[in-house]
């Protein structure tokens, strides 16, 4: 099957004038005069209550003189919550005890004087309280109480008092005392674990790579943990309950380091100090924390089955897209889900084969096409988003991973890399927005992608083509009409047409620029053809047919 791709140059609609759309700007009330450094949390677990008792001592510096307080976010206790919720005892800064308020979910801290450019501070937060989520107490399949965190996607300020949305990163540390029957699970390297006294266990993880905290993790239970393998010396590992030790290090053997080799072959660096897989009660299926994934327990099943296998694939993806370089905003969310969705499809593609590659577009696309006929208004960059249940769709997965496709199949495969690996460099272990994305894609292939964007990322609606076809005997020419049948706007995009003649092998690959509402092509032929095909090798998203007809 042909792999060439539909780099037409720069005659193609696509290079038209066009004006960028506004920035979007979900509702969150940021504050970027306020930078997080590191979170430090201490956790105290018992076995006898679900309260937590907390404390924070949070890193921050200041970038502008006209702050006047820290905002963070916890949740408090509440009636709707059935009384869950946590409650602040003190908070002192920069060693000094400060008035503060905690309503409404939010934890101002009032400043005073007002900080110098470029200062820093130590926050100090006490609190304590049974979360109502984002910590999950209870009983795995197993009936062992464990507490698995489960952020997702602005769940942290269940248990935490962050910053909880992705635009600010800060480094991490957990110092989790619990009793000293469970292990303890979270982001980046343990430097600490010692047995106290009265059957406790105090032990320490520190991240030292910048993350936002819907990425922070924390897994408490009784696991059996191996060692795996390394990866430029980094620890791989498998955490899972130890009922299931056998069949989880099985399961979890691979495909973590040839994914991780891939990644930092066609993307680049992998950015943290090690990669752990971790069988989890708390989540559905994957949750990409940093540098530690957690599964559902389900995932175990001792059978290396494709579909848990895949999910590995794109929870892997996820610590280059999503976490390194992570959506400074919700409304770009499809930044992490479509990159994670069609990293997992490339890699499966470089792993596993084209026809497993293709089948998977295939059911992205029967997806997007259900959706999209069910929610015609959806467009994948959410408009001011406001509801957190709101933020993801098939089509921030499926939808997002075809736009990357296409994106590929429009500038080359030498283009789309250069321009993945420009995009992530620049925006390594930091933020970055759609904007940010196309200038990185623009540069690498010289095209203007600005039509390209708009009808895929900010515009609802997908391309429908009703076609049909006829021979022209005297000139040697296929007569291709093509028509968009799709509500809403219309849609520029290159199109491969195969047409097969008699007697020869393979079809002959032909190149048109749909762009109109109908137009027809003349194509060239030596026979008259025996079938005419579009996209033949799956490189735009669309629902069409073609046939035989005047």
């Amino acid at each position: 099957m042909s792999r060439r791709l539909l780099a037409l140059g720069s005659r193609l609609a696509m290079a038209a004038v066009f004006v960028a759309p506004a920035p979007a700007f979900d509702t969150y009330p940021k504050n970027p005069a306020i930078d997080a450094i590191n979170y430090a949390f201490r956790i105290e677990l018992s076995d006898t209550t679900d309260a937590i008792v907390g404390e924070l001592s949070m890193d921050v510096r200041f970038l502008s003189a006209d702050v006047r307080a820290v905002r963070l976010d916890l949740t408090n206790t509440s009636p709707a919550r059935g009384g869950k919720g946590m409650q602040v005892s003190s908070v002192l800064l920069d060693g000094a005890a400060v008035r503060f308020t905690h309503a409404n979910d939010e934890l101002l801290i009032p400043l005073g004087a007002a900080p110098r450019v470029q200062q820093r501070s130590r926050v100090v937060v006490r609190y304590a309280g049974i979360p109502a989520t984002g910590l999950i107490i209870g009983r795995n399949k197993h009936g062992d109480r464990t507490f698995f965190s489960d952020n997702w996607p602005n769940r942290t300020r269940q248990w935490l008092p962050t910053i909880d949305h992705p635009y600010d990163k800060a480094t991490s540390e957990f110092i989790v005392t619990a009793p000293s029957h469970y292990q303890v699970v979270s982001n980046g390297l343990v430097v600490e674990a010692t047995d106290l006294p009265g059957g406790r266990r105090r032990t320490h993880w520190r991240n030292s790579v910048p993350i936002s905290p819907w990425l922070y993790v924390l897994g408490v239970a009784r696991f059996a943990m191996q060692r795996v393998d390394t990866f430029e010396g980094k620890p791989i590992e498998t955490w899972v309950y130890p009922q299931d030790r056998d069949a989880g290090f099985a399961d979890f053997a691979t495909p973590t380091k040839d994914v991780l080799a891939y990644y930092s072959d066609y993307v680049g660096p992998f950015a943290y100090e090690r990669l752990a897989n971790i069988q989890a009660s708390s989540v559905a299926g994957g949750m990409e924390s940093a540098s530690a994934i957690l599964y559902h327990e389900s995932s175990v099943t001792g059978t290396r089955s494709v579909r848990w296998r895949n999910v590995v694939i794109h929870e892997v993806a996820h610590q280059w897209f999503g976490n390194s370089v992570t959506e400074a905003d919700w409304d770009d969310v499809w930044l992490s889900e479509g990159f994670a969705t069609y990293f997992t499809l490339m890699f499966i593609e470089h792993a596993y084969g084209r026809d497993e590659f293709v089948r998977g577009l295939e059911a992205s696309r029967r997806t997007v096409m259900t959706f999209g006929a069910a929610n015609p208004g959806y467009t994948i960059i959410h408009k001011n988003l406001s509801r957190m249940e709101d933020v993801t769709s098939s089509h921030t997965y499926q939808k997002g991973s075809w736009v990357l496709h296409m994106l590929r199949g429009v500038i080359g495969d030498e283009a789309f890399r250069r321009g993945i690996r420009t995009y992530y460099q620049r925006h390594f272990n930091a933020t970055a927005t759609t904007a940010d994305f196309r200038r990185a894609m623009e540069e690498a292939s010289g095209r203007d992608l600005g039509r390209f964007f708009q009808q895929w990322l900010y515009e609802p609606g997908n391309l429908k083509l009703a076609g049909r076809w006829s021979y022209d005997a005297s000139a040697k020419q296929v007569r291709l009409t093509l028509e968009q049948v799709q509500a809403g706007s219309l849609i520029a995009m290159p199109l491969e047409v195969a047409v097969q003649v008699a007697g020869q092998a393979t079809p002959t690959i032909h190149r048109v620029q749909v762009t109109g509402k109908v137009e027809t092509f003349l194509i060239d032929v030596a026979s008259e053809p025996t079938d005419v095909r579009l996209d033949p090798n799956q490189w735009v998203l669309m629902e069409a047919s073609v046939a035989k007809g005047p």
